[in-house]
């Protein structure tokens, strides 16, 4: 019984580290074998999760009530119990049940999903401004709100941190040695291209994707509701390191971006 409690404390304490040091807590990095969406960070894409739950009821309803017709029909049409078939080609009530009904439904889809798109690509009053350059295969960063005395903006370039150059709770392939850093609660507009070739930058939790072409300004909003960690990677392929040009995005409280402008400035 000692080794056994002994187990169970070993796996408790192993699975508290692991919820402490990691930086997946709140599930703002993909997991092994995750089927569902990361925890939402902004209300764009808690309105894309609340969609999809919607949708999700429509196509389990139809495709049980489709199912159903489906074996009904193949079970009382089968040539055993109909010797003699049926001389009627069309029915015309039935034919305006299966137009008009599946219309009401798509239309009652379309509605919502317009509203969301048309959020998607709204820029309210931004705050802040970040241009996001695409390279192969890193990522840079300038914001041009702010400059110290010699008229310097705060520029820097986001290089993904080597396997062997990890820290505990770190986590692979994912990690990046500068991370955009934005505060909380605030419009931030970002302006995204890229310098070679087809990028795309984009981070699941904050429901944000948005291709970067060379020769061509793309813009899309950001304003994240909670302070955290947040990991993406470029989702255009891009050449051999495609897969080698993370995202991290970390959303801080309004004092701690402040004194990190400072620090930038000062550099």
């Amino acid at each position: 019984m000692i080794n056994k409690y002994n187990t169970i404390s070993f796996l408790g304490l192993a699975l508290l580290a692991q919820l402490f040091y990691s930086k997946t807590f709140f599930g703002d990095a993909a997991e092994d074998w995750q089927l569902g969406f990361q925890d939402p960070a902004t209300p764009i894409m808690e309105g894309i999760i609340n969609l999809h739950h919607d949708f999700m009821f429509f196509i389990c309803a139809i495709s049980i009530f489709v199912s159903w017709i489906l074996g009904r029909t193949l079970w009382h049409y089968h040539w055993t119990k109909n010797k003699y078939p049926s001389a009627m080609v069309h029915g015309t009530a039935i034919e305006i049940i299966w137009t008009v009904t599946p219309s009401i439904t798509l239309l009652a889809i379309a509605v919502p999903s317009f509203a969301l798109l048309y959020s998607m690509d709204e820029i309210i009053a931004p705050a802040i401004t970040i241009k996001t350059v695409g390279h192969q295969w890193y990522w840079s960063y300038e914001y041009s709100d702010y400059t110290n005395d010699d008229n310097e903006t705060i520029m820097f370039e986001s290089y993904m941190i080597p396997e062997e150059d990890l820290a505990l709770g770190q986590l692979r392939l994912l990690e990046v040695d500068n991370p955009m850093v934005i505060p909380v609660n605030t419009h931030v507009r970002l302006i995204i291209t890229a310098a070679d070739v087809l990028h795309s930058w984009a981070v699941p939790s904050l429901g944000i994707k948005c291709d970067a072409v060379p020769g061509r300004l793309n813009q899309s909003s950001l304003f994240i509701k909670r302070e955290g960690i947040f990991y993406g990677q470029c989702s255009e392929i891009c050449g051999v390191n495609h897969g080698f040009m993370p995202i991290v995005v970390e959303a801080v409280s309004l004092p701690n971006y402040i004194s990190w402008v400072a620090n930038k400035l000062s550099e």
